[in-house]
């Protein structure tokens, strides 16, 4: 409450001891405690009247409403939540649906107008290999006979 520290509490207990004496000093310090307790007991009410005073009011309900205003992580929350919903409402005929079935309809044709070009790729490869094979044992026979 008054923030005092024990070099403090220390320097006013020989002050006191000073002024007072050592036989009144017991007596001093408990009526100096009972004056404090008095003090706490009489700020304990005093809050506890206000906030019944308060509630019978409707303070809480307005301080919560605006705390709830106020919270930058709920309303962040609802800025999330709005957006989610829009993203739910998506609408198959809508100019981005028919963008995204076109751009589906010409990745398609594009997948199988490269797996037909690999499968052509494959098939023309082992063709031309073969031919090749033939082309060269007729040619090794041909340099044997001439020998």
């Amino acid at each position: 409450m008054f923030d005092f520290g024990l070099t403090e509490l220390l320097l006013i207990g020989i002050v006191a001891l000073i002024v007072v004496g050592p036989k009144d000093l017991p007596v001093l310090f408990r009526r100096v405690g009972e004056f404090v307790g008095r003090m706490k007991g009489m700020a304990r009410e005093f809050t506890s009247a206000m906030n019944d005073a308060a509630d019978q009011a409707g303070v809480k309900d307005v301080t919560r409403s605006i705390k709830a205003a106020a919270n930058p992580v709920k309303t962040g929350l609802d800025k999330v939540g709005e957006a989610t919903k829009e993203f739910t409402n998506f609408d198959p005929m809508s100019e981005t649906g028919k963008l995204a079935s076109e751009r589906l309809d010409s990745s398609k044709k594009m997948r199988e107008a490269t797996a037909k070009r690999q499968s052509d790729k494959n098939v023309s490869k082992p063709v031309l290999k073969s031919e090749e094979n033939k082309k060269s044992t007729s040619k090794k026979k041909s340099k044997s006979e001439n020998k």
